[in-house]
């Protein structure tokens, strides 16, 4: 081809997220002398401000684009979506999430997009919700896929679940991981005494450390019970939780009722994260559901050792009784044991570390995510 390739990439919210990082990071940095870009999104999310920095990228916020189900807005989303998108007239409508995937793929067929591609980045249904809703997400994502070029995966566990549900075709199916930066977090030098000093936290205790939005997906209740179980196993032990969000004064009164003020930290959003996970000893993640949790892979390449719920994409990178452990939903005294059992073990804890390191390849490089979702687009075109 002699001209561009005109990409729209389609999400509900730019909330702080892998799904939101991931798609903010691949407009930027698709190769602009191939690629025209353009990112739809609904307003009102923490990362708006970051599109203000953005050059050579058309951005759109949609007011009737938002995460829940309303059938009045939804129907004007899917038309301020089509206007768009035959304004703009893209060769490939990219979506990520749930109402975005779904009110974008049909939006995009509507308005003639010759190639539409959908990333999973998890599942918009999962176990813990009522059939008839679980069901309701698992038809819309079936019907959908009829008008899709390319389905995209986060995470091989996820593939097998769409195989198993039948959710459009496998040879449709596509793998391309949520990349980290890896250099970031690989080999990083740090004086964990100063950096304890830098946070105001005491010295010489044993770090356990989770990340994630306080959101009922990421279940932090649970962190908070865990917390409660190790540190009356092991006293000198200190909770750290990176992020924030509408559950904070829920998850504030949870740790004062267990006592566990000044034992469980809450840091707020940082963008120190590698350096956390650099003086951290275990990295813990009670998520209920995920497609490839970001933040567990940035902790393998630090090289600390996960103990997580066996879910989804935890189930991809976390090999049991070898880089981490991993227990049954809500299995707050068996995460808790292996914490323990990973505390009072030095040697045990070193070889996790060391297997944790070599966990990851470069396939899950954000760089790499970047270059195959340029491939795809221009083998689409």
């Amino acid at each position: 081809m002699n001209r561009k390739i005109k990409v729209a990439h389609i999400i509900t919210m730019l909330e702080l997220g892998g799904a939101q990082n991931n798609t903010l990071y691949t407009v930027q940095n698709l190769d602009k002398n191939k690629f025209d870009v353009i990112l739809i999104s609904g307003p009102g999310g923490i990362l708006d401000k970051e599109t203000e920095k953005f050059t050579n990228v058309a951005v759109y916020f949609v007011k009737n684009l938002i995460r829940q189900i309303n059938p009045f807005k939804d129907l004007f989303a899917l038309m301020n979506l089509v206007s768009i998108l035959k304004k703009e007239k893209p060769d490939v409508v990219h979506t990520h999430s749930s109402k975005a995937g779904i009110l974008g793929r049909w939006a995009a067929k509507m308005a003639g997009v010759p190639k539409i591609v959908h990333t999973f980045h998890g599942f918009g249904f999962n176990d813990f919700q009522m059939f008839l809703v679980k069901y309701a997400y698992i038809f819309s994502e079936k019907l959908t896929s009829i008008i899709s070029d390319k389905l995209i995966f986060v995470s091989e566990q996820n593939i097998r679940v769409a195989t198993i549900l039948k959710i459009g075709k496998n040879t449709d199916y596509l793998l391309i991981r949520s990349g980290i930066k890896i250099s970031d977090y690989q080999n990083l030098k740090l004086n964990k005494t100063n950096k304890m000093k830098e946070l105001e936290l005491p010295e010489d205790l044993k770090i356990i450390t989770t990340i994630g939005p306080f959101k009922p997906q990421k279940n932090l209740n649970d962190f908070i019970k865990v917390a409660k179980i190790v540190s009356e196993a092991i006293e000198k032990t200190l909770f750290l939780v990176i992020g924030d969000g509408k559950l904070r004064y829920e998850l504030e009164e949870e740790i004062k009722a267990l006592g566990l003020s000044g034992k469980v930290i809450l840091l707020g959003w940082r963008k120190d994260v590698n350096e956390i996970l650099a003086i951290t000893d275990v990295f813990i993640m009670t998520s209920l559901w995920e497609g490839l949790p970001r933040a567990a892979v940035e902790a393998l390449v630090s090289g600390k050792p996960v103990v997580a719920y066996s879910i989804d994409g935890n189930i991809d990178i976390i090999k049991n009784g070898y880089n981490g452990f991993l227990n049954k939903p809500k299995d707050t005294r068996g995460i808790s044991e292996n914490i323990i059992k990973l505390l009072n073990d030095q040697k045990l804890l070193e070889k996790f570390s060391e297997n944790a390191k070599t966990s990851v390849d470069n396939t899950f490089d954000i760089d790499y995510m970047v270059k195959q979702q340029e491939d795809l687009y221009t083998k689409l075109i």
